[in-house]
């Protein structure tokens, strides 16, 4: 069926809904099937891919390939190695006052009919990295592309019928009045990418139908740097993982906490590791993005008068650019410190040491990710045990995301539910418990 012919959601859901109910997706047959073909599309269309995501967010091929296209290939090579073994039914012991002749195990069934909601700053990869746990899982599967990366839903709207089954895979595309159409149906899980005060409208819709939901949200992911870390490497990877994708990033480090003496010695670090990185005109760099839209350019360069400008501060609407910025001297009150950044801004904060810092994270909303550099083994102890995220990293940013064993998610206000890897079978699928026993 060509998913370009106009159909309306309620349509959609009926006819995904029915081949749910055939018994067609449940097959591990049909599911590696299914990602096998998905991976077909990555490995043979995704230039076409990478030139949308430019299109959309400047993103070089390069970046394109190593944070969406390639990025999404690991992770169906890892699901497809692994799959059988994840579905494989898992026993459990029996009480005895139930007798020796008794067998209790639990199985994965699928749920149904899952949407997905995807957001534009990685349009492709998280879209298509729900969409292949929610398909391995053995699901029916609703994907809505963000509008805000008009490219990238085209291209996404294009070659996914050309390699799924589109009896179990609809690409359903538009704005506003698309997605409130199709939350006004009845899923069987939600998954949703993006910012908390859209995920209340979810979870909202969602109640309507008793429909569980994953909310992977954001936050202002905070870095703590002690006095005691390598200082040149510390920026240099705060750099890396702040600007990648021009700060549009969800498990970006939003902001960086440390004593003043450490801050101060930071500052020419940051400006160096920038000019390394980008060069000394960034906005002539290949590998440097754009901000999405002129919406969010507007709010951005509304920040950038938050602190003292380290380096960067530079900006160019017609062009969306934004330079890679680090703010000093920064106020915890200050607009910067708000709300999540999601953009190439990088305030410093200075607290007076370990025990400040700890009050001053747990204050705030709990975030999705959390860095620390430090060479104390009691500091990481005491941060791991003391402070609450959706993930932690030592000594690395964004990096514990491409781990396909270690489940993605948020807590709190970052965020409900994960997946990746095994625990995208988890998120769609229902663990049913099982007990027999003979009648004789």
């Amino acid at each position: 069926m060509n998913q370009h012919t106009p159909e309306q959601p309620a349509d959609t859901v009926a006819r995904l809904r029915a081949t749910f109910r055939s018994g067609r997706t449940k097959p591990v047959e049909w599911r590696t099937a299914q990602l096998r073909r998905l991976r077909e599309m990555l490995t043979t269309d995704g230039a076409d891919l990478a030139a949308a995501l430019h299109a959309d967010l400047g993103k070089s091929s390069t970046e394109a390939f190593r944070t969406e296209i390639d990025f999404t290939v690991r992770e169906i090579d890892h699901t497809l190695e692994h799959l059988e073994g994840w579905l494989h039914p898992e026993s459990a012991p029996v009480p005895t006052h139930l007798g020796a002749d008794a067998t209790a195990w639990t199985q994965y069934d699928p749920l149904g009919v899952v949407l997905v909601i995807a957001p534009w700053n990685y349009p492709a990869q998280l879209l298509l990295t729900p969409l292949l746990g929610a398909l391995a899982a053995g699901n029916a599967v609703v994907v809505k592309p963000s509008e805000m990366a008009p490219a990238t839903s085209t291209a996404l709207a294009r070659m996914l019928p050309q390699y799924l089954d589109t009896d179990a895979v609809a690409v359903v595309e538009g704005g506003i009045p698309e997605t409130t159409a199709l939350l006004a149906e009845r899923f069987d899980h939600i998954f949703y990418t993006g910012n908390g005060a859209v995920g209340r409208i979810v979870m909202r819709a969602a109640a309507e139908h008793l429909t569980p939901v994953t909310l992977e949200l954001g936050g202002k992911s905070p870095a703590f740097v002690d006095g005691d870390a390598d200082l040149s490497v510390v920026a240099d990877r705060l750099v890396r993982g702040k600007f990648l994708n021009a700060g549009q990033t969800c498990v970006a480090p939003d902001y960086v906490l440390t004593d003043p003496a450490t801050a101060r010695a930071l500052e020419p670090l940051f400006a160096k590791a920038v000019e390394a990185l980008y060069g000394s005109e960034p906005q002539t760099s290949a590998e440097y993005g754009r901000i999405v839209n002129e919406r969010h350019f507007d709010r951005l360069v509304g920040l950038l008068d938050s602190g003292r400008v380290v380096t960067g501060g530079d900006s160019d609407r017609a062009a969306k650019y934004i330079a890679p910025t680090v703010l000093a001297d920064v106020d915890p009150k200050a607009p910067v410190m708000r709300e999540e950044i999601f953009g190439p801004v990088l305030p410093i904060v200075t607290v007076s040491g370990l025990d400040e810092a700890i009050e001053f994270i747990n204050d705030r909303d709990k975030p999705l990710a959390f860095y620390v550099f430090t060479d104390s083994d009691t500091t990481r102890r005491r941060l791991a045990a003391e402070t609450s995220s959706g993930g932690l990293g030592f000594g690395l940013p964004l990096a514990h995301l491409t781990v396909s064993d270690l489940p993605f998610g948020g807590v709190g206000e970052s965020g409900m539910g994960n997946y990746h890897g095994r625990y995208s079978i988890e998120t769609f699928s229902h663990r049913k418990a099982i007990l027999a026993k003979p009648l004789a």
